[in-house]
């Protein structure tokens, strides 16, 4: 089995209440190259996954107290773990809850006794597949894309480095560890129904506003987009780049969208005389002559918003 990106071993975590069955997958796993951690129950994977993340995971689907699917369950609502690949292992007589291990988020079974051949090939083969995967996560990243993806229920299962930021922080107002709150399962239960629906609104504990917007479907994963509000998104840049006052950045904006004095005024509930005297002070703090000119200061930050 081929080393991680960095030269590190993968790390297979084996999760199995049978000493017969965990010392014969260690054995055949560690003799291709990979290392190779232990539990004997659900709980303690639970546990395990806080202090290392595996490359992959294998999973007993019958197991006494927590059983794999729910101990599959619990995994994927973790962040680190959500986009681990997990094959369950079943026996030949259980072959009934092989649906019920894909739905509870593996991706992938085999059938006891196991050949080592067998699991050694479906190990390298979604090792590799979810590495390819992270990697083409990080490259929409660094394109500045904020797509993720949750399953039918709205819980995440993956999210590329700057949607996790944004989720993380609409997480706690929403009362979800990771997923969607109520209102946004609703919305995405009706996207799925119609397979589109306007774009739902996310507000962060900062108060500011994120649409999520439903690209689109394949088998289990829905994938959704993050955006920000393109008015809060720009007042909030010229608020950060020009030497003016929130209300002066609430003005400008209007301003460089062509809005004269009176839309601007009822806009945001002001009087006309008003929204002159904080013209002159973005005139003077700008150092221009007129409203053009500031107009064309505010395009110019602004189309970096793409």
């Amino acid at each position: 089995m081929s080393d991680g990106p960095t030269g590190q071993r993968d790390i297979v975590l084996v999760v199995d209440d049978s000493p017969d069955t965990l010392s014969f997958l260690t054995e055949a796993i560690e003799r291709s190259g990979a290392t190779v951690l232990v539990a004997v129950a659900g709980e303690a994977a639970l546990a395990l996954v806080e202090e290392i993340t595996p490359d992959i995971i294998l999973l007993d689907a019958m197991m006494p107290g927590m059983d794999g699917f729910e101990t599959c369950r619990r995994l994927k609502a973790k962040p680190a773990v959500a986009g681990v690949p997990v094959i369950f292992m079943t026996g030949l007589s259980e072959t009934e809850h092989i649906v019920q291990g894909l739905e509870a988020g593996g991706v992938d079974y085999v059938t006891k006794p196991i050949a080592p051949d067998e699991i050694l090939a479906r190990i390298r083969v979604h090792v590799a597949g979810a590495r390819a995967a992270r990697s083409l996560r990080a490259a929409l990243d660094t394109t500045g894309r904020t797509l993720f993806a949750v399953d039918p229920s709205g819980a995440v299962l993956w999210a590329t480095p700057q949607a996790s930021q944004v989720l993380a922080a609409c997480a706690p107002r929403a009362g979800d560890a990771y997923g969607l709150p109520a209102a946004g399962r609703a919305w995405l239960k009706g996207c799925l129904e119609a397979a589109q629906a306007p774009p739902f609104t996310l507000t962060d504990l900062s108060g500011a506003a994120h649409t999520v917007s439903f690209v689109g479907r394949t088998g289990n994963e829905v994938l959704l987009r993050l955006s920000r509000d393109a008015t809060a998104a720009g007042i909030e840049l010229l608020r950060e780049r020009l030497p003016i006052t929130a209300r002066e950045a609430d003005v400008l904006f209007w301003l460089s969208r062509g809005k004269a004095n009176r839309d601007i005024g009822e806009i945001l509930s002001l009087s006309p005389r008003t929204i002159t005297k904080h013209l002159e002070g973005i005139y003077a703090k700008l150092g221009v002559e007129n409203r053009t000119a500031a107009s064309i200061i505010a395009a110019r930050h602004l189309q970096d918003l793409g």
